[in-house]
């Protein structure tokens, strides 16, 4: 099992900028792909961005490329989520989730492990 605990959410103006980050537990961080989702009310979990066991391979969904940033520290068990220039469209529940696939995915399905989540609130 591997648990998984996001913070760093809040309330930001448009324009504004919020890091997340999600602490692991439980097996060993550096066998897993990471990836993070978000949630609307009303909407499907989306894919945003997702990273290899090692930090070299990267994947991001279009609508956050240049403006978030993915990055994971392995000493730590930690990923991270910097979110630049944020828009009111980026207000969702923001989860973490890890996967033994063995390249980042945007496939929510492969993932096995999934935090409770951080809220992002994007409002003037």
């Amino acid at each position: 099992q591997v648990q998984l605990v996001e913070s760093g959410g809040g309330f930001v103006q448009p324009g504004g900028s919020l890091t997340l980050s999600c602490a692991a537990s439980g097996r060993t961080f550096s066998n897993y792909v990471m990836g993070w989702f978000r949630q609307a009310p009303g909407k499907e979990r989306e894919f945003i961005a997702a990273i290899g066991r090692t930090g070299d391979s990267l994947s991001y969904v279009d609508f956050v490329k240049g403006r978030f940033t993915i990055s994971r520290d392995n000493a730590e068990n930690t990923v991270y989520l910097q979110m630049n220039s944020l828009k009111p469209e980026d207000t969702a529940m923001y989860h973490c989730a890890a996967t033994s696939r063995l390249i980042p995915t945007s496939n929510k399905y492969a993932y096995s492990y999934w935090g409770q989540g951080t809220q992002v609130t994007v409002s003037s």
